[in-house]
């Protein structure tokens, strides 16, 4: 099967308000992040409102309407408040994911099965509104029947195990990992969605995702943060675009 085209790469700038947030400071600042990944090549941005804030704040996301160029894709909860905030800046693209105040990061995909009505009626707003929903999943096959059920354009699939597994030296493991989110990326493609796959991706991990010719976005934040503090932003997000190309047969 041939690639269906560039792979884009959304690069995800919480992290650099999480920085930023430690000192309650106005430094490091995100939006000059988010500028600075566009010229290193992203395609997109990705940010996360989380209810409690622990990160990016409701004047992020206003001057990120604002001063884009490319598209923002805006992380959210099945909140009423984020989806009148969502609705307010009618962004180019919303993305639901499950949310607990406890956890460090995002774990898991949302359990669409258990709550499609309630996401149903959630997300047909968002839609008419012109933003383009996507829904954070398990590389499941239900939860992926349940997110087109409910009338979500895109899937996100959750790539956590493979990348755990695989920094582990869980290899095995990994590779079965790896092949699951190969055939949910097929299986979604199938049904006519839109896939995209995120969390937890490194320099090590990306080009077996990449090459999925069904894939069409990768999402990654907190690895290509890092890897700022050592090699600087630009050159950071430059390698994790070289590897994609590479893997997508475009070098």
């Amino acid at each position: 099967m041939g690639y269906f085209g560039k792979l884009r790469l959304g690069v995800n700038i919480d992290h650099v308000a999480t920085v930023r947030n430690a000192r309650g400071s106005a430094y490091p600042d995100p939006i000059r992040a988010a500028l600075m990944a566009e010229e290193a090549g992203a395609d997109g941005i990705t940010a996360h409102l989380r209810e409690d804030r622990r990160h990016i704040s409701d004047e992020d996301i206003n001057r990120l309407v604002e001063t884009l160029s490319v598209p923002l894709n805006f992380e959210m909860a099945a909140t009423d408040e984020m989806q009148k905030i969502a609705l307010r800046h009618k962004p180019h693209a919303v993305c639901i994911v499950p949310e607990k105040r406890e956890e460090r990061t995002t774990e898991g995909g949302l359990d669409v099965v258990q709550d499609d009505n309630r996401l149903a009626h959630f997300i047909a707003p968002l839609r008419e509104a012109g933003s383009r929903v996507s829904i954070f999943i398990a590389a499941d096959q239900r939860q992926i029947d349940a997110a087109k059920r409910i009338g979500a354009q895109v899937i996100e699939l959750h790539a956590g195990a493979y990348c755990d597994l695989h920094a582990e030296g869980r290899l095995e493991e990994s590779d079965a990992e790896l092949e699951r989110l190969r055939e949910m990326s097929s299986y979604a493609h199938s049904l006519g969605l839109e896939v995209h796959v995120g969390h937890g991706l490194t320099y090590k991990t990306v080009k077996p995702v990449a090459a999925f010719p069904e894939v069409m976005e990768l999402n990654i934040g907190h690895f290509l943060i890092g890897e700022a503090i050592f090699l600087g932003l630009q050159p950071a997000i430059s390698e994790m675009r070289r590897l994609m190309d590479e893997a997508r047969g475009l070098l």
